[in-house]
């Protein structure tokens, strides 16, 4: 059975956060907050057999700071984010949101997370500029359009704007995905293998707006990559392999979240 025991120290960040969108306030209630896995297990049924994909995973994800979930196919990688993210339960343990003077579930933080997909996952009958906008006008936001336009304009897709995703490039989705993915100014953002079907210049390309959207939002940001190029851009690394999982820099292991 693999085992895996993994804590983060607790950092304070001084984060003095404004907005120059309309209509968005980044400052939140759960501001300077963050993720926490508490022994968490994932296991699966396939032909009568139990598989584990990790147990016992201690993991604490800080607002600010960048992680890159990294390993062979089939590791668990994709899973881990999915629960860190809420949109999983994990066969044993628990996923909760904290802040400095509370714990509390994670389904409060979900409106402060955003997931960007492998495969983009646009609605094809909507535009770029609706895509971004969706997201926001569910959330009663009535400024959505006036964001969304300035998010496309941040990722360099103003003027493709009422494009369709089957009018764009596998990279100019990805850049519609990432935009619709911030505008709301989520806290944490999740991305599973973000540059994964991109050529290496448009890959470089998303990278690097990526990262530097969510340090100009003060959010984290958890990838899952095969990329050690992408990688290598994070703060931390979790690495799996064959049954494990270890931090790459090991002078972080065994430190504790707060």
């Amino acid at each position: 059975m693999p085992v895996c025991v993994l804590s983060h120290p607790f950092h304070a960040y001084p984060f003095t956060l404004t907005s120059k969108l309309i209509g968005v306030d980044i400052m939140s209630k759960h501001n300077n907050s963050w993720i926490e896995l508490r022994d968490v297990s994932q296991s699966f049924r396939a032909e009568s057999r139990n598989i584990v994909l990790f147990k016992n995973i201690n993991l604490c994800i800080r607002q600010g700071e960048s992680y890159a979930i990294t390993g062979p196919s089939g590791s668990g990688k994709s899973s881990l984010l999915m629960l860190a993210s809420g949109l999983e339960t994990p066969t044993k343990g628990s996923v909760v949101g904290c802040s400095e003077t509370k714990t509390y579930s994670i389904n409060e933080l979900r409106s402060e997370i955003g997931f960007i997909f492998q495969q983009f996952h646009l609605l094809p009958e909507l535009d770029a500029l609706t895509n971004v906008a969706l997201p926001l006008k569910l959330r009663g936001n009535k400024a959505a359009t006036d964001i969304a336009k300035q998010w496309l304009e941040k990722v360099g897709l103003a003027h493709r704007s009422t494009h369709k995703p089957s009018q764009l490039s596998g990279g100019e989705q990805q850049r519609v995905a990432i935009a619709r993915a911030l505008a709301f100014s989520p806290k944490f953002i999740f991305a599973d293998e973000p540059t994964g079907n991109l050529d290496s210049q448009s890959a470089k390309e998303i990278a690097d707006l990526l990262f530097a959207c969510c340090k100009d939002n003060g959010a984290s940001l958890i990838l899952v990559t095969h990329s050690g190029q992408l990688a290598d851009k994070a703060m931390h690394q979790l690495q799996f392999n064959e049954g494990k999982c270890s931090w790459k820099n090991p002078l972080i292991q065994g430190e504790h979240c707060a």
